[in-house]
């Protein structure tokens, strides 16, 4: 409890520092680098899209895959109704867009807006001025300022700088009053691109690589996962330091090539945690993440971790074709579990390239008050008992690759319910057969209902046979997979996958029940039908 409250008092005062130094009446300061001139010198690796120049230049404007038209208004003066739609419009990431146009009326289109932000949000307000929001705003207005750049008037171009480097002061000021770490960490990311891109004083480029190397260092474990144990996340802080990273290197001095290690490392740990179906597990806040961006960044990855291990609290199987990827319930530190989801146990099953087992994911950005009912346990593809998360208590995690067996347990539901549970994933014969066991170990006096739950993948159609004790499930890609089970009641639920291009996809379930008693156990198996 003094840990909380001593976190809680550091957020507050804090929290108040940063309200006195962004006071109108010191705001004035941070207009410390509005004569110094800036060149892009941050390269781009993610792919643009023409359609999206084109789609932007009609009112069309599709971010975060979310599609809002603005009937010829600006995008900036709109009641925004998605808050992923508005981040990535004030984040300016589909900059990158307008990389490779050509015609001089798109390159101005693209140089308009960003005109006609600096006309609405160029004085301080504290949504649009984040920390975080900041950050990637000025690392998208490095990365393509030659493009903003030319054909500007000296005004336009002065104004653009000016508000440019008003942005760096801001994060010179308030990057040390956050109290929120991933903030930051980005602010870390964005001051370094800043000293790189400055055409006056480069002087200050090896203490900003030292000083991101502390934050990351501070805020990743020794595989390189980011301590929110998010793959979202993960993937989003490889895209800000990809760049860096590149522009850095050129200083061959030991803090870049430290730098270069824990990025590779992040690599690492974000592929391990990829199916073999190509996407990131639904863990922890990651969902769906963009395609395109996602394999511009696996592409920069050095190394594959293509074997089992144990990563930051998951366990991860890979035999085959197949890999399974588990959650311990481990809990991220206080400050970085903004997004921890009630995963202990939960498992995501893939084999070539389809999906079979996963998560529901996190709830859509436009759904706050789901938010809640997406985090819990049921959830998941993993045990609960009526329904309810198990406390927080320390994850049990062992691997035997020699026979691809992964033993997950817990014991947070030993205070309610008087059994601890642990669950045993072998994958045989190639990754064409998952066994799986869930056991219940007495912890006090046994109660209430075990239940299991496997949710499906995406268009995986359920196919029963009357009388008989299997479950054929027909994956898109026309193989078919038997279940078996015993030791439980079976019966078949709704359930949904969000995706943040489609919404949420209709899918399956499979429950097994029984009532929770000591040694009790649940065998179940999915097998390849040859």
């Amino acid at each position: 409890m003094s840990g909380q409250i001593r976190f809680a008092l550091r957020r507050l005062f804090l929290g108040l520092a940063d309200t006195v130094v962004t006071l109108p009446v010191l705001r004035w300061t941070w207009r410390g680098l509005a004569d110094d001139a800036f060149a892009g010198e941050l390269p781009e690796f993610r792919p643009s899209d023409r359609e999206a120049v084109r789609d932007m230049m009609s009112g069309r404007y599709l971010l975060a895959s979310k599609l809002v038209e603005t009937g010829g208004a600006s995008p900036f003066g709109l009641e925004a109704e998605h808050q992923d739609w508005w981040l990535n419009l004030h984040g300016f990431s589909w900059l990158r867009h307008f990389r490779d146009v050509r015609d001089p009326g798109e390159r101005k289109f693209a140089r308009m807006l960003v005109l006609d932000w600096i006309s609405r949000e160029a004085q301080f307000e504290r949504d649009t001025w984040a920390p975080a929001l900041c950050a990637q705003r000025i690392l998208n207005w490095l990365r393509h300022l030659p493009l903003l750049l030319d054909g500007a008037n000296p005004e336009q171009a002065k104004t653009i700088q000016r508000v440019l480097g008003t942005q760096i002061q801001s994060l010179k000021v308030r990057a040390p009053l956050t109290s929120d770490p991933i903030e930051a960490l980005y602010a870390a990311i964005a001051l370094l691109g800043a000293e790189i891109c400055d055409q006056d004083d480069k002087t200050d480029v090896p203490a900003r690589i030292a000083k991101l190397n502390t934050i990351l260092a501070s805020q990743l474990d020794a595989d390189g996962l980011h301590l929110s144990r998010n793959p979202k996340l993960q993937l989003q802080l490889l895209v800000e330091l990809a760049s860096v990273r590149r522009a850095a290197g050129s200083y061959k001095t030991e803090e870049s090539n430290e730098l270069g290690a824990q990025i590779d490392r992040m690599h690492e740990s974000l592929d391990a945690l990829t199916l073999s179906s190509g996407e990131p597990v639904y863990f922890n806040g990651a969902g769906q993440l963009p395609h395109d961006v996602l394999i511009a960044v696996q592409a920069l990855s050095p190394l594959r971790k293509r074997r089992s291990l144990l990563l930051g609290g998951y366990g991860i199987l890979r035999n085959g074709e197949a890999v399974v990827i588990a959650d311990s319930g481990r809990v991220p530190p206080k400050g970085f579990d903004a997004e921890a989801h009630a995963g202990a146990l939960a498992f995501e099953f893939s084999h070539g390239n389809e999906l079979i087992l996963g998560s529901c994911g996190p709830a859509p950005a436009d759904l706050p008050e789901s938010q809640a009912l997406f985090r819990q346990t049921v959830a998941h593809s993993a045990p609960s008992i009526d329904a309810e998360d198990a406390e927080r208590t320390p994850p049990i995690i062992a691997l035997d690759t020699a026979d691809h067996l992964l033993t997950l347990g817990t014991t947070g539901y030993a205070k309610r319910y008087g059994v601890d549970l642990e669950r045993r994933l072998t994958l045989l014969a190639e990754g064409t057969t998952l066994v799986g066991q869930d056991r219940m170990i007495a912890n006090g006096t046994p109660s209430g209902l075990l239940s299991v739950r496997f949710h499906l993948a995406p268009k995986v159609m359920v196919r029963r046979v009357s009388g008989e004790g299997l479950v054929r499930l027909v994956l898109p890609n026309g193989a078919v997979w038997s279940f078996l089970w015993e030791g439980a009641d079976f019966h078949e639920e709704e359930s949904v996958r969000q995706s943040s291009y489609l919404g949420f996809h209709k899918t399956r379930q499979l429950v097994l029940e029984t009532e929770a008693a000591a040694d009790r156990e649940i065998a179940w198996i999915f097998t390849l039908e040859q």
